[in-house]
């Protein structure tokens, strides 16, 4: 009886200790994905002949503001900021009553700015609206912006809508009075607008102020003022460009010789060091020369700590070829760079070749009359079967005076001439991913130029080939220059 006893209390301890060890822990339930609710608003909205200075929203759970003076906006815009205030469940806004205009629809927006305070939903709505007037404002003006530097989409642009009575250099000093941001297409709509007359600008707005002031901005604006409520429908195309740095975009320059300029950039080594005074450096490889390193589209270039006296001395600078066993002296010439602490051996290559670059005693003298160093520099060229060769087949239409074509890498512009032809054959150009456009060179001037604001004069016209072009050493591709014409979804068009 005594054990059988025992044998209960044991098995019962194991049980007890077995349902223990199964113990979870509650998991707190699913996360939470609803986005607040809103149960009241006052006063209500779409409100007439109505002077709204206090805005309370009341939601079922409690909520936090984020960024509200950057999110939550009102147009026409105010001079004075709004106050936004979140307490508990409520988000009370209040609007100074002196600034409000008769006769004018105000529509509230609130971008992303309530969320829910425990894990950050943002409150979807189509915001809020009253009239100072009798009746609301619905007119609408749509659109599209493009960087003027490339012909592609600016979805980075801020539209600014002024009334047509300021002068252009009021987006330097003054706020607009309707503003709205390009969609992920270039697109752009503002809505609830007045009948009247307007300026309409794009502005890259770099420090997010609603004014033109940073060196970094750009900015497109319409060369008309826009009337609106005169029946005609709207669908405005602005261009945006750098107004104080013409040049500010690294492909802007369009060189007017009508031959190819390779390597100008893409093969140069980039020194990160400045050289002492009576030092110089020569950018090749001879680290190992039966390795091919030295760019067929190159030169080589000797940089100088101090200026020289009289120039390279081309008597004193010797350049052979180890060709079909032979030792050739190869021809060069010489050239200086403005800064005079830069020279350029320019050769017409041979591929696959052993040079070596001789520096004799006396061949430059420095500021101070002291000779350099002589040198000797062993190195190898490349083989045409380590480049790729492109060809271009252009429309007739681009095939006159006034059009330009520029071929670009990852580092620098390849190739740009007039077109002259309606195929442009490039030969080797090193493996890796290129882009094409047209520029319509309006002036002549042989490149790209940015307009002016405040002269009234617009960007020249950039025609884009939006597709990368991946380019491979050994193959030749063929390209057709069809501008790509992307077809938005309806979603996408006024995102």
């Amino acid at each position: 009886m005594k054990g059988s006893f025992s044998g209960i209390l044991l098995g019962l301890s194991l049980l007890i200790v077995g349902g223990c060890a199964n113990i979870v822990p509650p998991s707190g339930g699913p996360k939470d994905e609803t986005a607040p609710k809103l149960i009241s608003i006052s006063p209500a909205d779409s409100q007439l002949n109505s002077r709204v200075t206090e805005l309370v929203l009341r939601f079922d759970e409690y909520i936090t503001l984020n960024d509200p003076t950057a999110q939550i906006q009102i147009a026409p815009l105010l001079p004075q900021a709004l106050e936004v205030t979140a307490q508990l469940r409520s988000i009370k806004i209040k609007i100074p009553d002196s600034l409000l205009e008769p006769n004018t629809t105000y529509r509230l927006s609130f971008g992303t700015a309530i969320r829910d305070l425990h894990e950050g939903n943002i409150y979807q709505s189509n915001g809020y609206v009253f009239s100072t007037g009798n009746y609301f404002d619905s007119l609408s003006l749509q659109g599209s912006v493009l960087n003027a530097a490339t012909g592609l989409p600016d979805s980075a642009a801020t539209l600014l809508l002024y009334s047509a009575n300021v002068s252009d250099s009021a987006i330097t000093r003054q706020k607009p009075r309707y503003t709205t941001h390009v969609g992920a297409l270039g697109n752009f709509q503002l809505s609830g607008l007045p009948a009247g007359q307007f300026k309409l600008f794009a502005l890259r707005d770099e420090n997010h102020n609603l004014l033109f002031d940073g060196s970094n901005e750009w900015v497109g604006f319409s060369d008309t003022v826009i009337t609106l409520g005169s029946g005609a429908a709207h669908a405005i195309k602005l261009y945006t460009f750098p107004q104080a740095l013409q040049a500010a975009d690294s492909n802007s320059s369009v060189a007017s010789e009508s031959k190819t300029r390779f390597g100008s950039l893409a093969s140069r080594k980039e020194r990160t060091t400045k050289l002492s005074p009576g030092h110089y450096e020569v950018l090749v490889d001879t680290t190992q020369q039966e390795k091919r390193t030295q760019d067929l589209n190159s030169t080589i270039e000797i940089h100088l700590g101090r200026k020289l006296q009289a120039g390279l001395k081309s008597q004193h600078i010797f350049l052979s070829a180890d060709s079909a066993g032979m030792t050739v002296e190869m021809p060069f010439q010489i050239e200086k760079d403005t800064t005079g602490l830069l020279y350029r051996l320019k050769v017409d290559w041979l591929e696959n070749t052993r040079y070596t670059l001789r520096l004799q005693k006396g061949f430059a003298q420095d500021s101070n009359g002291n000779d350099l160093m002589p040198g000797r520099f062993s190195f190898r060229t490349k083989r045409d079967d380590d480049y790729g060769k492109l060809q271009i087949h252009l429309p007739t239409s681009y095939y006159r005076e006034g059009y330009i074509l520029q071929v670009s890498n990852n580092v620098d512009t390849v190739y740009q001439a007039p077109i002259s032809d309606t195929m442009v054959q490039l030969n080797r150009l090193p493996p890796g991913n290129y882009t094409l456009r047209v520029i319509g060179d309006k002036n002549k001037n042989g490149r790209w130029d940015a307009g002016n604001l405040f002269l009234k004069i617009q960007p020249e016209l950039v025609i884009p080939y939006d597709q990368n072009i991946n380019l491979k050493a050994g193959w030749e591709q063929q390209i057709d220059f069809i501008p790509t014409r992307r077809k938005p979804k309806m979603e996408d068009r006024f995102r």
